[in-house]
């Protein structure tokens, strides 16, 4: 019986947190923890779902069109998109599903299946367009976020699904780059404290574009993506108080992954400097737009202590887990800290070069 396993890995935001629903750029890298789809052909007309690590299981009837989506079925909402590419299931398959990526962590294990599930699809039955890795991402964009109308933008997707370290420019159009392949000292610690995506994300979305449409009303021509820091103080006469942390977070973080990309673009890299752009982007992130909590605090603190060079929260926050930037071989002690100041896990991990049919 035919076989396909797919591979996607999960994914670390390295600078630009909740700044791609803006239209600002993003680093983000694929990391070594991911999902794979092991599917056997069944010859029945049905797709038998096993998740073994959360014991579900699910079964859809491969000719199901999905008029109607469930909140946050990906399942659904990505064979509904790729139907309109030509993927017309015509044989059930046998699925398990196992991985090694935290749940609800700010890992991305709920896009790093979607993709797997995507790439499994689109290897089994085809479609009308040449699958490159730019392909799987933006239909993993379309079904998780613009089928749903959830508010997440395109970071998730593009970084698992093209891998690397990758520069994302949400901006129209849009527009991707591979800046490394290759980012020693990297380090990832879990808080066990479950993140909050929608609504958070949604909140903060919500006061930066109000933020930002109101400094409009006044200067028809601001560009966002144009704004630099010394700019803050002419504009927050206009805004009410209550917006001023939203607006300036959006332009500080914006500098921070501005001046991280020149440090990529270099031929060696002076993981100082990145852990140093690290901290100041995640001081916006803890102070501006407070998504922190405080055992995610007390890891990062911990790490510093223990010789990291920088370390921060990743992506929409409330909780979830943090990315650290230390010297490649003193990562056990960074780790141990880490652990002792209450992370669930922690655990250095490699740049992955993204989602994949093995």
């Amino acid at each position: 019986m035919k076989e396909i396993i797919s591979l996607a890995p999960g994914r670390t935001c390295l600078f630009g947190d909740h700044q791609d629903y803006l239209g600002l750029p993003v680093i983000a890298c694929a990391i070594s923890r991911s999902i794979k789809l092991t599917a056997v052909q069944n010859n029945t007309g049905v797709f038998k779902l096993d998740m073994i690590d959360i014991d579900q299981q699910r079964i859809i009837d491969i000719n199901q069109i999905f008029s109607e989506l469930e909140p946050r079925d990906y399942f659904a909402s990505s064979l509904r998109v790729l139907r309109r590419h030509g993927c017309i299931p015509n044989v059930g398959y046998d699925i398990k599903v196992t991985g090694n990526i935290p749940i609800n962590s700010g890992t991305s294990s709920s896009s790093a299946l979607l993709l797997a599930w995507i790439n499994f699809l689109v290897t089994a039955y085809g479609v009308n367009e040449e699958v490159t890795p730019e392909f799987i991402s933006k239909m993993g964009y379309l079904s998780e976020v613009v089928e749903h109308g959830e508010p997440g933008g395109m970071m998730d997707h593009y970084s698992i699904g093209v891998g690397n370290i990758v520069h994302i420019d949400t901006r129209d159009p849009f527009s991707f780059t591979v800046i490394g392949t290759e980012l020693g000292g990297l380090i990832t610690g879990v808080s066990g404290v479950p993140k909050e995506t929608i609504g958070l994300i949604g909140d903060l979305k919500g006061n930066a574009l109000l933020a930002i449409g109101t400094i409009k009303q006044s200067f028809p021509d601001f560009d966002l993506n144009k704004t630099e820091i010394e700019d803050l103080d002419k504009y927050r006469n206009y805004l009410p108080d209550r917006l001023i942390p939203f607006f300036e977070a959006a332009i500080k973080n914006h500098h921070y992954t501005k001046m991280a990309l020149i440090e990529f673009q270099k031929p060696s890299l002076d993981l100082k400097t990145i852990g140093a752009l690290m901290n100041q982007h995640h001081a916006v992130l803890r102070d501006l737009l407070k998504i922190t909590v405080p055992r995610i605090d007390d890891m990062i603190n911990a790490a510093l202590k223990a010789g990291a060079y920088g370390a921060k929260i990743v992506g929409s926050g409330g909780g979830g887990s943090i990315v650290v930037m230390a010297e490649p071989g003193n990562e056990a002690p960074i780790v141990e800290a880490m652990l002792a100041a209450g992370a669930i896990e922690a655990y250095a991990v490699t740049v992955d070069p993204g989602s994949r049919i093995q």
